[in-house]
């Protein structure tokens, strides 16, 4: 089981980069992993479990070895005085007693057995007490680590994503579509410039047509330009007559006062 831990530890101290290029899915096999240290775990607490209850047993076995022992004890010690005030045969008495001893002694014997095995049951115990709560400890510490490097991973895979966009970006159809679009924007550009200087053009054959047939403008303008001379020509003679006769009245009176 702690062959496993070591190589676990061993895996999680590795970097992100190497996750990724070593494995397909590090993250579900970290938390399989751990997960199976967690079985490891469990499997140990059971065991743990089972020595105490087995320690729990000797030590029972012990206090009725010891209770035994103590009873054989007093056996003995009755069949002695029931001799001593001759209820009993001295050499029955005797005989009795030995068989009592020996089953004392043989449940002091069983209890001495039980001793040693609580003393190496607690020392297992402790032992793996120790040993569990390391474990128990560094799980904790593993599962930590495993949702720090979780977040690395996403965050690996979406910077390897976005830079493989990026580096895709100078031959992938969207550049190259970006390139059409401004060759055709240029071409737009160029055939509204090529219009405008078509217009001039045509504005300027123009002139040079009518420069070259006395004309300046349209018919009908100048028709209206020569209808407009006459109409303020026309104001102007009937406005420039009744003032030639005003004046003829005024030199013919004068004339007369002069002769008078």
């Amino acid at each position: 089981m702690f062959e496993l831990v070591k190589r676990f530890f061993k895996f999680i101290q590795s970097s992100a980069h190497a996750l990724l290029s070593r494995f397909e899915n590090p993250i579900n096999l970290a938390e399989q992993g751990i997960r199976d240290l967690k079985s490891d775990f469990d499997e140990s607490m059971r065991g743990l479990a089972e020595i105490k209850a087995t320690a729990i047993t000797t030590q029972r076995s012990l206090e009725e070895k010891k209770a035994i022992a103590l009873e054989y004890e007093q056996k003995a010690v009755l069949l002695l005085q029931k001799a001593q005030s001759g209820e009993l045969d001295q050499t029955e008495a005797d005989r009795l007693a030995s068989e009592a001893l020996t089953k004392k002694n043989n449940a002091l014997s069983d209890a001495a057995k039980a001793t040693a095995d609580l003393q190496n049951y607690d020392a297992m115990t402790k032992k793996m007490e120790g040993k569990i709560a390391d474990l128990k400890t560094q799980i904790t510490n593993w599962e930590n680590e495993l949702q720090t490097l979780k977040a690395r991973y996403k965050v690996a895979k979406s910077t390897k994503k976005i830079n493989q966009q990026l580096t895709s970006m100078g031959s992938d159809s969207t550049t190259a579509m970006l390139a059409d679009m401004k060759t055709k924007i240029q071409e737009e550009e160029a055939l509204a410039t090529a219009y405008g200087e078509m217009n001039c053009i045509e504005t300027d054959i123009d002139k040079e047509i009518n420069k070259a047939i006395g004309q300046t403008s349209s018919p009908d303008a100048q028709a209206a330009l020569s209808e407009l001379k006459a109409k303020m020509l026309t104001d102007q003679t009937k406005t420039t007559e009744p003032q030639i006769e005003v004046a003829e009245d005024t030199l013919a009176e004068r004339k007369s006062e002069l002769d008078i």
